[in-house]
């Protein structure tokens, strides 16, 4: 049977973003409650600020371009404090944004320009040459580029400049009328892993749903006078997109802003504004258990850590607690689903090692099987999930949106796992990146929590490799060693040792460990292992010709 939250669930009004992040009545804080921090120069900006900056920004491009309910603003910047700004000045103005990572090469940056019919962008002086180069591709002209920070261009208008546009007409200061299940407001792009990357339709209503959703979980445990959050996560992505730069707003939490990660520079920032609630991703929490610059910093203000973006292990988990005193939950979520759907609560995170949590309020979930059937509670299926958070589809891919949703309305997440009987739920990984042994399962997320903990590991993503010989694919680590540690077949044979000690046999790394000086990542931390495929390949190819 599919299984409801069981949280009671929240009233979802009939609003677009803008209205309710501005326009709601009895907020828990006052209109000069400091919300937005610049980590690098100290720069605060309040509510009243970013309120009053926003809809002048969204006048600004009425006038400017005569900007029109549905027009696309592509985003090619780093974070910064005056990212929220952009974002709710375009959507004032019935705008729909598409941020895009600033580290794209041009093919790709070109690619997402035409497939979201992008009208005009906005990026920063530091990528102003790959924005140049891309519009010219895509047929954007040059003066609808807008620049966002510090740093103005010439030739160039920038933000700020949009609020000394003229105001005259009344008609300007019109919002336009919103459907908010039907309006879009972000096309946000999947990494790609596979193929070219998919927009993501989601519309005003699917945030709104996410962003109480999520504040009616996480808003038990922070308090509007008392907590700062560290948004270092890219704002181009779902998860900073809304878990940070939305839903900590709505709650009235001060959010100090970082314009990228640094491990030294996010060690600094959490000791000078006592931060206490951080969202991350696994590599992270791997880096605060391991690495040594740590241990020079107080982190002690820290009370939790979300992780998500990618499954966390226990091994890590215990890792970062055992190290710093640091409690890491787990949550889940999609850019299909807004994307927020699981969050662990404060009071399990040690309980329930490895879980995600529960469903958020108004979610309705179930697991498959291969066969598409659902399977019994406890077994290991796909998830399924349904809810007013849900995209609508994917842009100009019926086709894609077909395979993934059902008639009845179910998203198909891909990622494979379990639930336990008080209602936790448990991803142990992507259903494509499952390793076949023999027929079994192996989820590569299990080994490499695994190989994480071993004190000669700084880093680790395991693939599969395929065996002629035995027909058969047999799970492959590749690791970063510890600085002062050889790479050598010594501590390959120690790690692949480790490993055996503590897994099935069908788990064993039967297909060796190989020593790399990175792993590679998308922006969100996510493993790229089509590209580690790629190098075992060559790496078999070339071992083939020296026979």
């Amino acid at each position: 049977m599919p299984v409801d939250s069981n949280y009671p669930p929240v009233e979802i009004p009939n609003v677009d973003i803008y209205t309710l992040m501005f326009d709601r009545p009895n907020k828990p804080f006052p209109d000069d409650h400091v919300l937005h921090v610049d980590a690098k120069t100290g720069r605060e900006l309040t509510f009243s600020d970013v309120a009053t900056r926003s809809k002048e920004l969204g006048v600004g491009l009425k006038s400017l371009w005569g900007w029109r309910k549905g027009d696309v603003m592509a985003v090619l910047t780093l974070n910064n404090v005056e990212s929220p700004i952009l974002t709710w000045g375009v959507l004032w103005a019935g705008g729909v944004l598409s941020p895009a990572n600033p580290g794209y090469t041009l093919d790709e940056f070109t690619y997402q320009l035409k497939n979201c019919e992008a009208k005009a962008i906005t990026t920063q002086a530091e990528v102003l040459p790959l924005a140049k180069e891309a519009a010219t591709r895509a047929g954007i002209p040059h003066d609808r580029i807008l620049i966002l920070g510090d740093k103005k261009v010439p030739g160039f208008k920038h933000i700020s400049d949009l609020k000394n546009m003229s105001h005259r007409e009344v008609k300007l200061m019109r919002r336009p009328k919103f459907e908010p299940a039907k309006d879009l407001a972000f096309l946000v792009y999947s990494s790609g892993t596979t193929g070219l990357p998919k927009g993501v339709m989601l519309s005003h209503r699917n945030i709104v749903a996410n962003i109480l959703q999520g504040a009616s979980v996480e808003g038990q445990n922070l308090k509007p006078r008392e907590d700062s959050l560290l948004a270092f996560l890219p704002f181009f992505h779902i998860y900073g997109l809304t878990c940070i730069m939305h839903v900590p707003f709505y709650l009235g939490i001060r959010v100090v802003i970082m314009e990228r990660f640094d491990l030294e520079k996010f060690c600094q920032t959490v000791e000078r504004h006592k931060i206490s609630f951080v969202y991350v991703v696994p590599p992270v929490v791997l880096a605060l258990a391991k690495h040594p610059i740590v241990s020079k910093y107080n982190l002690s203000t820290i009370r939790m850590m979300n992780s998500g973006a990618a499954p966390l292990t226990s091994e890590i988990q215990d890792a970062v607690y055992n190290r710093l005193g640091l409690k890491t939950k787990q949550g889940y979520g999609l850019s299909e689903t807004s994307p927020t759907t699981h969050a662990q609560p404060w009071v399990d995170w040690k309980d329930k090692i490895g879980s995600v949590g529960p469903l958020l309020p108004n979610m309705t979930a179930k697991y498959v099987g291969e066969d598409g059937i659902e399977v019994p509670a406890g077994q290991t299926g796909e998830l399924w999930l349904k809810g007013p958070n849900i995209m609508m589809g994917y842009w100009r891919n019926e086709e894609a949106t077909r395979n993934c949703m059902t008639e009845d309305g179910y998203f198909k997440t891909g990622d494979v796992g379990h639930q336990d009987p008080d209602g936790n739920f448990y991803i142990t990984d992507r259903v494509k990146e499952l390793i076949k042994y023999k027929g079994f399962q192996v989820p590569p997320a299990e080994l490499e929590g695994k190989i994480a903990s071993h004190p000669k590991v700084n880093d680790v993503a395991v693939i599969g490799v395929w065996d002629e010989t035995l027909h058969t694919e047999l799970p492959r680590a590749y690791v970063v060693v510890t600085p002062g540690v050889k790479a050598s077949p010594e501590t390959a044979q120690e790690i692949i040792d480790f490993v055996m000690k503590s897994v099935a046999q069908h788990k064993r790394l039967r297909g060796g460990v190989r020593f790399v000086d990175a792993i590679p990542k998308s922006a969100s931390g996510k493993i790229l292992r089509r590209m580690l495929k790629e190098q075992a390949k060559a790496e078999m190819k070339k071992q083939g010709a020296k026979l």
